[in-house]
Protein backbone atom coordinates (compact mmCIF):
# COMPACT_ATOMS: atom_id res chain seq x y z
CA UNK A 1 0.00 0.00 0.00
CA UNK A 2 1.50 3.35 -0.81
CA UNK A 3 1.64 6.33 1.80
CA UNK A 4 -0.01 9.37 1.11
CA UNK A 5 1.61 12.35 -0.25
CA UNK A 6 2.70 14.90 2.49
CA UNK A 7 1.63 18.36 2.34
CA UNK A 8 5.27 19.21 1.20
CA UNK A 9 4.98 17.12 -1.63
CA UNK A 10 1.08 18.03 -2.73
CA UNK A 11 2.48 21.83 -2.31
CA UNK A 12 5.29 21.55 -4.67
CA UNK A 13 3.02 19.10 -7.31
CA UNK A 14 0.69 22.22 -7.21
CA UNK A 15 2.88 24.53 -7.82
CA UNK A 16 4.83 23.12 -10.83
CA UNK A 17 1.41 22.92 -12.23
CA UNK A 18 0.76 26.47 -11.35
CA UNK A 19 4.06 27.38 -12.68
CA UNK A 20 3.41 25.44 -16.02
CA UNK A 21 0.32 26.89 -16.69
CA UNK A 22 1.64 30.29 -16.28
CA UNK A 23 4.56 30.16 -18.51
CA UNK A 24 3.79 31.31 -21.89
CA UNK A 25 2.99 29.35 -24.85
CA UNK A 26 4.94 29.88 -28.06
CA UNK A 27 2.74 31.78 -31.16
CA UNK A 28 0.87 29.14 -33.23
CA UNK A 29 2.17 28.22 -36.24
CA UNK A 30 0.06 30.12 -39.51
CA UNK A 31 -0.09 27.89 -42.55
CA UNK A 32 0.70 29.81 -45.71
CA UNK A 33 -0.15 26.74 -48.05
CA UNK A 34 -3.84 24.98 -47.44
CA UNK A 35 -3.13 21.70 -48.99
CA UNK A 36 -5.76 22.44 -51.68
CA UNK A 37 -4.71 25.29 -54.04
CA UNK A 38 -2.21 27.72 -54.71
CA UNK A 39 -3.85 30.38 -53.34
CA UNK A 40 -2.22 33.39 -52.15
CA UNK A 41 0.75 32.14 -53.88
CA UNK A 42 2.07 33.14 -57.31
CA UNK A 43 4.15 31.59 -60.24
CA UNK A 44 7.60 33.24 -62.07
CA UNK A 45 9.57 32.19 -64.41
CA UNK A 46 9.96 28.74 -66.57
CA UNK A 47 8.24 25.41 -65.49
CA UNK A 48 5.02 25.70 -62.85
CA UNK A 49 3.85 24.56 -59.58
CA UNK A 50 0.59 22.36 -59.18
CA UNK A 51 -1.36 20.96 -56.24
CA UNK A 52 -1.73 17.15 -56.56
CA UNK A 53 -2.97 14.89 -53.72
CA UNK A 54 -2.31 17.94 -51.30
CA UNK A 55 1.51 18.69 -51.93
CA UNK A 56 2.53 21.23 -53.88
CA UNK A 57 4.88 19.64 -56.86
CA UNK A 58 7.70 20.93 -59.22
CA UNK A 59 7.59 20.83 -62.69
CA UNK A 60 10.42 21.90 -65.47
CA UNK A 61 11.89 25.27 -64.21
CA UNK A 62 14.38 27.14 -63.38
CA UNK A 63 11.29 29.00 -61.77
CA UNK A 64 9.77 29.86 -58.69
CA UNK A 65 6.41 29.98 -56.80
CA UNK A 66 6.71 33.08 -54.26
CA UNK A 67 4.22 33.71 -51.09
CA UNK A 68 2.22 36.86 -52.00
CA UNK A 69 1.19 37.87 -48.56
CA UNK A 70 3.85 40.06 -47.87
CA UNK A 71 7.39 40.11 -46.40
CA UNK A 72 8.75 37.72 -43.29
CA UNK A 73 10.71 38.63 -40.50
CA UNK A 74 11.63 37.96 -36.90
CA UNK A 75 10.06 34.53 -37.80
CA UNK A 76 10.23 30.91 -37.97
CA UNK A 77 9.85 29.02 -41.36
CA UNK A 78 9.12 25.49 -41.21
CA UNK A 79 9.13 23.16 -44.50
CA UNK A 80 8.22 19.93 -45.08
CA UNK A 81 9.39 18.13 -48.36
CA UNK A 82 10.25 15.09 -50.66
CA UNK A 83 12.83 14.20 -53.32
CA UNK A 84 10.45 11.99 -55.70
CA UNK A 85 13.67 10.31 -57.08
CA UNK A 86 16.82 9.36 -54.04
CA UNK A 87 18.06 13.28 -55.16
CA UNK A 88 16.74 16.06 -56.59
CA UNK A 89 17.08 19.81 -56.62
CA UNK A 90 15.15 22.87 -55.55
CA UNK A 91 15.20 25.33 -52.91
CA UNK A 92 13.10 27.80 -50.71
CA UNK A 93 14.56 31.72 -51.16
CA UNK A 94 13.95 33.69 -48.22
CA UNK A 95 14.85 37.76 -47.59
CA UNK A 96 14.10 38.48 -51.17
CA UNK A 97 13.59 42.23 -50.89
CA UNK A 98 11.34 42.78 -53.29
CA UNK A 99 8.25 41.39 -54.91
CA UNK A 100 9.62 39.10 -57.83
CA UNK A 101 8.86 39.55 -61.37
CA UNK A 102 11.30 36.80 -62.61
CA UNK A 103 13.42 34.26 -61.33
CA UNK A 104 17.09 35.52 -61.33
CA UNK A 105 16.34 38.22 -58.99
CA UNK A 106 15.78 36.47 -56.39
CA UNK A 107 18.97 34.29 -56.54
CA UNK A 108 21.02 37.68 -56.68
CA UNK A 109 19.29 39.24 -53.92
CA UNK A 110 17.66 37.14 -51.58
CA UNK A 111 19.27 33.78 -50.82
CA UNK A 112 18.47 30.31 -50.99
CA UNK A 113 18.40 27.38 -48.91
CA UNK A 114 19.35 24.70 -50.88
CA UNK A 115 17.71 21.30 -51.10
CA UNK A 116 20.24 18.91 -52.43
CA UNK A 117 21.60 16.04 -51.51
CA UNK A 118 24.31 15.04 -53.69
CA UNK A 119 25.73 18.12 -54.49
CA UNK A 120 29.14 16.49 -55.87
CA UNK A 121 27.26 15.06 -58.40
CA UNK A 122 26.80 18.34 -60.60
CA UNK A 123 30.74 18.95 -59.63
CA UNK A 124 29.43 21.18 -56.96
CA UNK A 125 30.80 21.09 -52.92
CA UNK A 126 29.66 21.01 -49.78
CA UNK A 127 28.24 24.89 -49.94
CA UNK A 128 25.61 23.41 -51.73
CA UNK A 129 24.60 20.74 -49.65
CA UNK A 130 20.72 20.75 -48.70
CA UNK A 131 20.20 23.33 -45.75
CA UNK A 132 23.01 25.55 -46.52
CA UNK A 133 22.87 29.37 -48.04
CA UNK A 134 23.35 28.17 -51.37
CA UNK A 135 27.11 28.67 -52.33
CA UNK A 136 27.67 30.89 -49.05
CA UNK A 137 28.06 29.08 -46.09
CA UNK A 138 29.14 25.40 -44.98
CA UNK A 139 26.90 22.68 -43.54
CA UNK A 140 27.49 22.30 -40.23
CA UNK A 141 25.91 18.65 -40.43
CA UNK A 142 23.72 17.02 -43.72
CA UNK A 143 20.88 15.50 -42.42
CA UNK A 144 18.91 15.69 -45.52
CA UNK A 145 17.28 12.34 -46.15
CA UNK A 146 16.92 11.03 -49.93
CA UNK A 147 13.76 10.12 -51.53
CA UNK A 148 11.01 10.04 -50.94
CA UNK A 149 11.09 10.18 -46.99
CA UNK A 150 10.08 13.24 -45.94
CA UNK A 151 12.29 16.09 -45.12
CA UNK A 152 11.20 19.03 -41.95
CA UNK A 153 13.33 22.43 -42.69
CA UNK A 154 13.13 24.93 -40.06
CA UNK A 155 14.41 28.26 -40.97
CA UNK A 156 14.65 30.93 -38.18
CA UNK A 157 15.08 34.69 -39.36
CA UNK A 158 15.61 37.10 -36.63
CA UNK A 159 16.76 40.62 -37.80
CA UNK A 160 20.33 39.32 -39.77
CA UNK A 161 20.91 36.02 -38.13
CA UNK A 162 19.84 32.90 -40.21
CA UNK A 163 19.46 29.51 -38.48
CA UNK A 164 18.70 26.31 -40.83
CA UNK A 165 17.66 22.87 -39.14
CA UNK A 166 17.20 19.96 -41.50
CA UNK A 167 15.17 17.17 -39.36
CA UNK A 168 16.04 18.85 -36.06
CA UNK A 169 20.15 19.69 -36.89
CA UNK A 170 21.12 22.49 -37.15
CA UNK A 171 22.88 22.80 -40.86
CA UNK A 172 23.74 26.67 -40.79
CA UNK A 173 24.49 29.37 -38.52
CA UNK A 174 24.85 32.90 -40.49
CA UNK A 175 24.70 36.63 -39.82
CA UNK A 176 25.29 39.07 -41.71
CA UNK A 177 28.51 40.35 -42.67
CA UNK A 178 30.41 37.25 -41.88
CA UNK A 179 33.07 35.97 -44.92
CA UNK A 180 31.81 33.72 -47.84
CA UNK A 181 34.03 32.26 -50.11
CA UNK A 182 34.61 33.77 -53.61
CA UNK A 183 31.98 32.81 -56.81
CA UNK A 184 32.78 29.68 -58.24
CA UNK A 185 30.10 29.52 -61.08
CA UNK A 186 28.46 32.54 -62.75
CA UNK A 187 24.95 30.94 -61.80
CA UNK A 188 25.80 31.61 -58.11
CA UNK A 189 24.53 34.86 -55.90
CA UNK A 190 26.47 37.52 -56.41
CA UNK A 191 27.25 38.80 -52.83
CA UNK A 192 26.10 41.28 -50.20
CA UNK A 193 23.83 42.18 -47.64
CA UNK A 194 20.29 40.87 -47.79
CA UNK A 195 17.06 42.84 -46.15
CA UNK A 196 16.30 41.76 -42.73
CA UNK A 197 12.70 40.84 -43.93
CA UNK A 198 11.24 39.44 -47.33
CA UNK A 199 9.26 37.38 -49.56
CA UNK A 200 9.75 33.81 -49.91
CA UNK A 201 9.42 31.18 -52.28
CA UNK A 202 9.78 27.56 -53.73
CA UNK A 203 12.20 26.74 -56.22
CA UNK A 204 11.38 24.41 -59.14
CA UNK A 205 14.92 23.39 -60.58
CA UNK A 206 14.12 21.45 -63.77
CA UNK A 207 12.32 18.47 -65.87
CA UNK A 208 14.85 16.34 -64.15
CA UNK A 209 14.25 17.46 -60.39
CA UNK A 210 10.73 16.68 -58.52
CA UNK A 211 10.51 18.11 -55.32
CA UNK A 212 6.79 17.87 -53.16
CA UNK A 213 6.05 20.43 -50.34
CA UNK A 214 3.88 18.99 -47.92
CA UNK A 215 3.63 22.07 -45.60
CA UNK A 216 4.98 25.92 -45.72
CA UNK A 217 4.20 27.69 -42.24
CA UNK A 218 5.45 30.47 -40.85
CA UNK A 219 5.68 30.99 -36.42
CA UNK A 220 6.73 34.21 -35.65
CA UNK A 221 9.83 34.82 -32.67
CA UNK A 222 7.40 36.37 -30.41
Amino acid sequence: MRKPLTLTALFAITAFFIIAAARPQPPAWKPLFNGKDLTGWKHVGPGSMTVEDGLIRTHGGMGLLYWTGGKLSNCRLRVVFKMRDHNDNSGIFIRIPIEPREEWMPVHYGYEVQIDNEPEKSKEDDYHITGTLYSLTKPLAKPGKPGPEWNTMVITLDGPHTIVEVNGVKVTDYTEGQPVPERKFDFEPQHGTRPNEGYIGLQNHSENDVVFFKEVSVQPLH
